[in-house]
């Protein structure tokens, strides 16, 4: 066994698919804090974000000694109008991927985030009655599969699913309807903490129903106090965020001793990513990169 490893990623830098970089830091700074403040190992960030060409994406990420270990895409998987360009863009993404390393890292499928406004505006309320129909769910999951089953013939590389809120994948019960509708040959699943969380969910539980299609984990946390706000008062997804949702590891509503256990139960020893999303320009990303490291060292990882 290798034995679990620990990465940050640029969307604790504030680098986030559905906002602009225009206020996030430079890929230097953002892959030198990284690196000093304790972590081996960084996924790519946004398309672009760390350069396009693979051979310097690679050089860049070495000369740090960190490790690539995965890619965010995103793609709005209910909508079968979209697989052609989200099968385009994944791709792209993960011939970059496989070109700037030597490993097999995942590349990180989601269906499109904030993309839907009925859903970003729910996000952590979401009923049954928000879910997608049969047609919406068969979409979703062939549109899955054949990005997943595109990425694997073009660069052998798997692919993982990651729940995510204000999504058509972001409460238990739609994670299991995905797991149900897509092939554990085809598709693995990323489990994030604090999403599941978020979503209404209890990751340790989510974990333990789906811990053979667990290929990725991320670690985020989840303020209970801003939880509570945002339900309370009705805050779409984004004014959560703005509001801190996701707080420094330790701090929130995750038993993150337990998930650890339970990992180390079902014999995972793969990377584990640290993500403590912010929108840019918010708080202090180093600082709070090297207590969340912290705060897992005392947990022996």
């Amino acid at each position: 066994m290798r034995g679990m490893r620990v990465a940050n990623a640029p969307c604790s830098w504030g680098v986030l698919e559905f906002e602009s970089t225009a206020l996030a830091p430079k890929p230097s700074q953002v892959l030198d804090e990284i690196a000093s403040t304790g972590y081996v190992g960084t996924e790519l960030g946004d398309w672009g974000f760390l350069g396009t060409d693979a051979a310097s994406v690679r050089a860049e990420v070495e000369r740090r000694n960190l490790a690539l270990v995965g890619a965010f895409v995103a793609v709005a998987l209910s909508d079968p109008r979209a697989h052609d360009a989200g099968e385009a863009v994944a791709l792209k993404t993960a011939r970059l991927l496989a070109g700037a390393t030597a490993a097999q890292p995942p590349l990180v499928l989601s269906d499109a985030t904030a993309a839907v406004p009925a859903r970003t505006a729910k996000a952590g309320r979401i009923t049954a009655a928000e879910a997608l129909d049969a047609d919406g769910w068969t979409a979703l999951a062939a549109g899955a599969e054949r990005i997943a089953s595109a990425v694997r013939r073009a660069t052998g590389l798997p692919t993982v699913f990651h729940h995510h809120c204000a999504t058509y994948v972001e409460t238990p019960d739609e994670i299991d309807t995905l797991m149900r509708r897509t092939s554990p040959d085809v598709l693995g699943l990323c489990i994030d903490t604090g999403h599941a969380t978020y979503g209404g969910g209890d990751p340790l539980a989510i974990l333990s129903r789906h811990a053979d299609r667990v290929w990725h984990v991320h670690f985020k946390d989840c303020d209970p106090r801003v939880f509570e706000r945002m339900r309370g008062e009705s805050w779409d997804y984004f004014e959560a965020m703005r509001h801190g949702i996701f707080c420094e590891l330790g701090r929130g509503r995750v038993d993150f001793p337990a998930v650890l256990r339970e990992l180390r139960a079902r014999g995972y020893d793969d990377w584990i990513v640290v993500e403590q999303d912010v929108l840019p320009g918010m708080g202090s990303p180093a600082d709070s990169a090297r207590r969340n490291r912290e705060f897992l060292r005392g947990l022996g990882v």
